[in-house]
């Protein structure tokens, strides 16, 4: 949640997902059936328009060395596909988002998230993910989809995932995809098994032709399956659905499936030790810019604000919001314009909620949070699988300015969140000064250290091995050599 007001986004159409499912096919479709599809001046014109928004929804774009290494090694990959007959004709972009994500669209248009980059072992894996991007778009799979909106714009809606999937059932996720459709959520198509089996041959292919291990693609979607079994364990939360697990999910069942796709040969470069080194420094995690989730605990430094879920729900930030999570019900944090009227914002934020009934609380309410102005309302909806209670609990953070959380549980159990409502406060400019942002560092294996040991030094108290494990790819049985390098989050 950056420091500027929020807005819903609409995500390009085209976003394609790194996804391993279905058997292995010997070579594309596309390209045996001569289907590989060039960049017309209406792929560029549409890119060009949605790529903006892409930024601004994805926190913008990472600048200096790291965010050119990622560029070259995404134009490298991109050649391979034979979309341009020069690598002006893409760009590459390292976006600057705490979430595991890598998507492409029409126009020569090619994203990675630094955290997933952080995640990656090795050049090739960078090379294999954005690869997989890639081949989506030449094999235009997004001009395939039926949906009218994916056929008629770029920048059309196609559902929160979100809310469909966080909320667990369609009458729920209709109504959620109005409460959470701000910046933390992703909005992305669902390609077909077998359109993403052609975009992994695809992305092989282009491994190999640009002479990377074209295995690549068969670990980092492990590294990926096993972050995401990590975030579900440290939240608490069996319905936690991961950033990446979000738009390519389940990818623990596709190591196997991406492994055999490339074949028994070993045959490739690495590139590890040029990619560890171009990496070093990269910020993990969240910007402080943009606000910092410590367990259950959000603070912004910005805003000069903090709050805390209840127990059992977990955060995720977002460019735009912050989403909070649990069993027994969903909420977000967000803004809108604000005229110094609580009552009418909290009627707004309630109207503007769904378009399947209309919502409006039975009485706004005034009260203080710790000093902060404060008004909430409740409204009871009508859904296929009940009753469930909906409340709006705005803040007038200064004359110009309010925040709210909207709230969704079953009926009767709206309660569970008023501990987060009365946990908001405004923090001191020495608690805003001591927020520091955590960065990827790499260090070289010296004589008598153990994993044990190198984990001690990552900058999380909770899980600092398991992390330190994940992070670098390995287990438990790993032996660490004198000399080698791995990587370390620090502050």
């Amino acid at each position: 949640m950056n420091n500027r007001p929020f807005r819903a986004v609409l995500l390009a159409a085209a976003a394609c997902g790194l996804v391993v499912a279905g058997p292995a096919v010997p070579t594309s479709q596309a390209e045996a059936q001569g289907t590989v599809a060039t960049i017309s001046a209406a792929d560029k014109a549409q890119g060009a328009k949605a790529h903006p928004q892409l930024l601004s929804e994805f926190g913008g774009a990472v600048s200096g060395s790291q965010a050119t290494y990622v560029e070259g090694i995404g134009k490298t990959i991109a050649m391979q596909s034979g979309l341009g007959n020069a690598r002006s004709d893409f760009t590459v972009t390292l976006l600057n988002s705490p979430v595991n994500n890598a998507f492409a669209i029409p126009g020569g248009y090619v994203y990675v998230t630094r955290q997933l980059v952080a995640l990656m072992n090795n050049e090739a894996e960078l090379a294999g993910v954005l690869g997989h991007e890639v081949g989506h778009v030449a094999a235009r799979h997004s001009q395939k989809r039926e949906s009218a909106a994916t056929r008629n714009s770029i920048l059309g809606v196609l559902g929160s995932v979100l809310a469909g999937a966080v909320l667990g059932n369609s009458a729920l996720g209709q109504l959620g995809q109005k409460i959470f459709s701000t910046g933390s959520q992703l909005l992305t198509l669902k390609y077909s098994r077998g359109q993403e089996t052609e975009a992994d041959s695809l992305g092989v292919t282009y491994l190999r032709r640009a002479g990377y291990d074209p295995h690549a693609m068969g670990t980092v979607l492990r590294s990926l399956a096993q972050q995401t079994a990590l975030d579900a364990r440290l939240t608490g939360s069996a319905d936690k659905v991961p950033e990446w697990a979000s738009t390519h999910p389940d990818p623990a069942s596709r190591v196997t499936a991406a492994l055999a796709l490339a074949g028994p040969s070993t045959r490739g470069m690495a590139n590890r030790e040029t990619f560890l080194t171009r990496v070093d420094g990269l910020t993990y995690g969240d910007d402080p810019k943009q606000g910092v989730v410590d367990g259950r605990k959000f603070i912004h430094p910005a805003f000069r604000m903090s709050f805390q879920a209840p127990q059992g729900f977990y955060l995720v930030n977002g460019t735009r919001s912050v989403s909070i999570s649990g069993q027994s019900g969903k909420g977000e944090l967000a803004t809108a314009a604000y005229s110094g009227n609580l009552d009418a914002y909290v009627r707004t934020v309630f109207a503007g909620l769904s378009e399947q009934q209309r919502l409006a609380p039975d009485a706004v309410r005034t009260t203080t949070v710790n000093g902060i102005p404060a008004a909430y309302g409740v409204a009871r909806a009508n859904t296929g699988d009940g009753a469930r209670d909906i409340v709006v609990f705005a803040y007038a953070w200064s004359p110009s300015q309010a925040f709210h959380f909207t709230t969704i549980s079953a009926a009767g159990q709206a309660g569970a969140f008023d501990p987060m409502f009365s946990s908001m406060r405004r923090i001191t400019i020495g608690e805003a000064g001591a927020v520091r942002a955590r960065r990827l560092m790499v260090v070289t294996v010296k004589k008598g250290d153990s994993l044990q040991s190198l984990a001690g030094k990552m900058a999380y108290e909770d899980s600092p091995l398991d992390r330190f494990l994940v992070l670098n790819g390995l287990d438990t049985t790993s032996k660490l050599v004198p000399g080698t390098r791995v990587k370390l989050i620090v502050y």
